[in-house]
């Protein structure tokens, strides 16, 4: 197993290498001081963990420096024998992905340009025991409705879902959430220009709504609960979100324990975008999400909401989920969900900040002039 690099940081950036060989971070230390890249090194012991069992010894070194001067790094990594050139292609590869500004995604033809502003996707819960909502809008004419009065307030994209996935719930049938959600996308996907997004994390279930409309699985698995997702989404050439998520919704507020929150949950995604990969899933129709309040405790949200740039790394356009969600109800002590507008609208604005380009939304009016206002600070160049 290679060494792992991650990074973080605005203006000067972080590089984090773990597991380097003794050999190759002597031969890396020689190279910074060749072309005085100013980099701090902290050598530091790495304990071993179930994933990796390190025989030899093996050092964290951290650098830090600008992109100019770790693009400098690489060549002379690629030309000295002491070091892999894997290496150098490595924290370039890392640099190109947490650079990345310009991703459009490719949702069966309709394109979503995230480079220019952050994109709104508004959230349709037609189930009648939603946290959020309460059921609201679980009637098939009054969730059209609903989903229009989004679309006129700004929305990108409708995220269309009929099972719920708070903590604790109970799975839905497969017929079920079919009866729910179809209608609704088959209604909506005859008027509305920008994409439909369907939330389940059952294959049947997709490439049903897919066929009714919908060009976008978000599906909170990752891809895991159902084997042959990852083909259907291929297969119908659509766009994939990602998520991570600790156990399933039925247990995953029940303790959720991480050695290294970001790094597991980089590692998750890691993981499924190579599923998706390998089925056939084009890069440019792949989008992650952390996946706030599925499976972390109050301190992991907001660690996610603080780091959430290094997700970056990945090279992928960054979903965030934090509207109305229980941790900001428990910082601000708000129990009602739909009084948390003003918490959400500052997570809204820092995932922004943070590298967030779609942010899933309840109060889509309120949030699309966040993201504005937002959008204005952090991307006016």
């Amino acid at each position: 197993m290679g060494p792992v690099l991650r990074i973080s940081g605005h203006g000067a950036l972080t590089i984090t290498l773990q597991g380097l060989p003794a050999d190759q971070t002597a031969a890396l230390t020689t190279c910074i001081r060749s072309i005085q890249i100013g980099a701090d090194m902290h050598p530091a012991p790495i304990s071993s963990s179930p994933r990796e069992q390190a025989v030899d010894p093996v050092n964290e070194i951290v650098l830090t420096g600008t992109p100019g001067q770790f693009r400098r790094l690489s060549p002379l990594l690629s030309r000295d024998p002491g070091t892999s050139s894997s290496l150098a292609q490595a924290i370039d590869s890392l640099l190109d992905n947490y650079l990345r500004s310009d991703y459009k995604i490719d949702c069966r033809g309709k394109v979503l340009s995230l480079g220019s502003r952050t994109h709104i996707m508004g959230i349709l819960n037609v189930t009648p025991d939603s946290f959020s909502d309460g059921g609201r809008f679980a009637e098939r004419n009054v969730a059209l409705e609903h989903a229009r009065e989004m679309i006129s307030q700004g929305a990108d994209i409708i995220d269309i879902g009929g099972e719920s996935t708070r903590p604790g719930s109970e799975p839905l049938t497969e017929d079920e959430e079919v009866k729910r959600i179809i209608p609704v996308i088959e209604r909506l996907s005859a008027e509305f220009r920008g994409p439909i997004s369907v939330d389940t994390y059952k294959s049947s279930v997709a490439q049903k709504a897919l066929q009714a409309g919908a060009s976008i699985v978000n599906d909170i698995s990752g891809l895991r609960f159902s084997p042959d997702m990852a083909r259907i989404v291929a297969d119908h050439g659509a766009a994939v979100i990602i998520m991570h998520i600790k156990g399933t919704p039925r247990d995953m507020q029940v303790n959720p324990v991480y050695r290294d929150v970001i790094g597991e949950i980089m590692d998750y995604l890691g993981e499924g975008a190579g599923i998706a990969l390998k089925a056939g899933i084009d890069r440019a129709r792949i989008m992650i999400d952390p996946g706030i309040g599925f499976g972390k405790t109050l301190e992991h949200n907001l660690t996610i909401l603080e780091r959430l740039n290094e997700f970056g790394a990945l090279g992928f356009p960054i979903v965030l989920g934090t509207s109305r969600k229980r941790f900001i109800g428990t910082v601000l002590d708000i129990a009602e969900p739909k009084d948390r507008i003003e918490g959400t609208a500052a997570t809204v604005a820092l995932g922004i900040q943070r590298g967030a380009r779609i942010v899933r939304v309840h109060d889509v009016g309120y949030m699309t002039k966040v993201a504005r206002m937002t959008d204005a600070v952090v991307r006016r160049k």
